[in-house]
């Protein structure tokens, strides 16, 4: 019998990697959902027996989403698939009745582990699987390639989410990430509303492999450093700039160094990088970006803005590559 399947996912980047990872020999009817809002009418129309949700989409979330599931006892079994991988994350979604939960990108035989655990497939786990079959994805336009971009960083963002909720014992809320491709003079413009206008600090590390080459920087704004440096429980008697710049520093290692694994994972590249640098303290970002950010004709702009709400932290990840190496990025996400 046919099992109808509902992928929602806010990427369609996303949707075609969920699609391509289930088992051919699955019998299923494939419907998909931009956000929960509207996968809520598909469940109801019963097209989702079985709902893969993702967690960060605008309109409605995945946690919205699978509260009003469980509030209108709707049929279908979640599974839930996200870059988000925190416990807390995870523990929210089981608890409000998902029946697992799978970090991206997809592992197909944990996927197909699953779904012979509640006896969804039945199939051989050794078979193929459509990720082998189907043609390489064709990306038609700009916003598809900003799709494809925006859910690489959509990854590397919960994974260096994931190892900072580790490290501060605290639940890091993640955004949609902000992706553009921009001229240099273009990228002072886009960002003009990082931290306001309040003055930063911050933090850069370029990175290279098989011809990609980018640049991370850490920003963080002035006020956050003091929660920052409780929630990191250094030694108080030393003297407090010392204290800022080892918070500035460990964070920023933790940010970088996971969002580049993750990155590598999903490029399948291994980038070496260099030792976190020093951009400016206590200064205007406009400032820091003129006097390190080297002229490009074309640059792709990932900005991803964490936040500890519950500590009134904020900090922002942005990551640089330069017109070279943005089609190169392209290339890897979309082969087989």
């Amino acid at each position: 019998m046919t099992t109808p399947v509902l992928i929602c996912d806010d990427s369609g980047f996303a949707r075609r990697q969920m699609e391509r990872s289930i088992p051919d020999g699955w019998d299923v009817e494939i419907s998909h959902a931009e956000n929960g809002l509207q996968a809520l009418e598909l469940i109801r129309a019963g097209k989702a027996d079985v709902m893969f949700l993702d967690l960060n989409m605008p309109v409605m979330d995945g946690y919205q989403t699978m509260q009003a599931i469980r509030d209108e006892d709707l049929p279908t079994m979640v599974i839930v698939v996200s870059g988000d991988v925190q416990p807390e994350a995870r523990t929210r979604m089981m608890g409000m009745g998902a029946i697992d939960f799978i970090r991206k990108p997809i592992d197909n035989d944990k996927l197909i582990e699953i779904l012979t655990q509640y006896g969804l497939y039945s199939g051989d786990a050794s078979a193929s699987q459509r990720v082998e079959a189907s043609p390489q994805f064709q990306m038609e336009s700009r916003d598809e390639s900003l799709d494809a971009y925006r859910e690489m960083a959509n990854v590397a963002m919960g994974q260096a989410g994931e190892s900072l909720a580790k490290m501060l014992g605290e639940f890091i809320n993640l955004p949609i990430p902000n992706v553009n491709l921009i001229t240099n003079n273009e990228l002072h413009m886009a960002i003009t509303d990082i931290q306001g206008n309040e003055r930063v600090s911050a933090v850069s590390k370029g990175f290279i492999g098989s011809g990609i080459n980018g640049e991370a920087l850490v920003i963080f704004n002035e006020s956050n450093f003091a929660n920052m440096v409780k929630l990191l429980k250094y030694d108080e008697a030393i003297n407090p700039e010392a204290l800022e710049l080892e918070a500035l520093m460990d964070i920023s290692n933790i940010l970088i160094g996971a969002c580049l694994n993750a990155l590598s994972e999903q490029l399948h590249v291994t980038f070496s990088h260099n030792h976190p640098i020093i951009l400016g303290r206590h200064c205007d970002l406009d400032e820091i970006l003129k006097s390190n950010i080297k002229k490009q004709d074309k640059i792709l702009a990932i900005e991803i803005a964490y936040s500890i709400k519950t500590q009134n932290i904020h900090f922002d990840l942005l990551l640089l590559f330069p017109n070279q190496s943005i089609d190169l990025i392209l290339q890897k996400l979309v082969k087989i």
